[in-house]
């Protein structure tokens, strides 16, 4: 096996994991604003079990609203194989068109990511403003990349670290970074400069070469940004990157917070003036990757929903 296969290989292990809803009692609410879905990595917008059942759960929780669950392709085969070998900024690109093309949403929408759908619909934001995004809910999304493999004990096995080098050995190519997705929010802190100038969609949408203005103002432009952690992820490494931290540059033991980040100090996406106007929300779930109750879903996300 290549190199470039062997790294997409395993890079596929990344961040899998369904969505447990476990029944509960539904409330009454009302609400008008349209809510988009991305599902997460190896789902699809429709699987009963997982997005089907988040959509009907909005549905019946929010009385009249329209649910869009992204379709990324012609069938739901072709959604679930985007979630691994369509180049991302491609997918933001036909998003883009396809919720520009929806009469319903033309007033603004709230938008769900879940994993890796959580960054995907941020940079959305940042690049298309219209129609405008009103609330984003990052569920388990991976802000600041990631720089591990699902299940794994992490620095103290050996395994772990030969498996990061041979992603490090391929992951930052120009064929690996193209034609697979978690490639492109993969982030090496002991390859700062490597990640800066390869990564195609991470380190440009988190202003990592330069600073586009228009995607800070179209960021602020949220009246909400909530980030949603789950306490004992075992699939998300670092699991700090679910609130906007990672591993501090140099090393990878050490994490360090988005509030002592470069990025916030400097404030080079607005996040900082965000979080000083109250749009920013850090809320923790107990449990696994996507896991969580249907009255956790009610108490903590449904409000963002109205």
């Amino acid at each position: 096996m290549s190199g470039s296969r062997m790294t997409a290989a395993l890079l596929c292990f990344l961040l899998a994991g369904p969505v447990l809803l476990v029944a509960g009692s539904p409330v009454q609410n009302n609400g008008t604003v349209p809510v988009v879905l991305w599902h997460g990595m190896g789902d699809s917008c429709c699987n009963p079990l997982s997005m089907g059942a988040i959509k009907k759960m909005i549905e019946e929780e929010v009385s009249g609203v329209y649910v869009l669950s992204l379709m990324i392709g012609k069938n739901v085969i072709k959604d679930t194989e985007n979630g691994f070998f369509m180049d991302v900024n491609e997918q933001v690109s036909m998003v883009c068109s396809q919720l520009a093309q929806d009469p319903k949403l033309k007033g603004g929408y709230n938008a769900m990511g879940f994993s890796q759908g959580g960054q995907f619909l941020r940079a959305v934001a940042q690049r298309c403003p219209s129609p405008p995004m009103k609330n984003l809910i990052s569920i388990g999304g991976q802000h600041q990349g990631v720089y591990g493999l699902p299940r794994c004990p992490g620095e103290s096995s050996h395994i772990c670290d030969m498996i990061r080098k041979a992603l490090n050995s391929g992951a930052y190519t120009d064929f690996v970074q193209k034609h697979l997705v978690q490639a492109q929010y993969w982030h090496d802190p002991l390859n700062d400069d490597l990640y800066k100038k390869y990564s195609l969609f991470l380190a440009d949408i988190n202003q990592e070469r330069a600073i586009n203005e228009t995607y800070k103002k179209n960021l602020q432009l949220l009246e909400n940004f909530v980030m949603v952690k789950f306490l004992q992820d075992t699939v998300v490494d670092p699991v700090d990157t679910e609130w906007f931290g990672f591993l501090k540059t140099g090393q990878a033991k050490e994490t360090e917070t988005l509030q002592e980040s470069v990025l916030y100090k400097e404030d080079r996406l607005g996040l900082a003036a965000m979080e000083k106007a109250g749009k920013l929300a850090f809320l923790a779930s107990e449990g696994d990757h996507l896991q969580f109750s249907r009255e956790w879903f009610i108490t903590h996300l449904l409000p963002y929903l109205h």
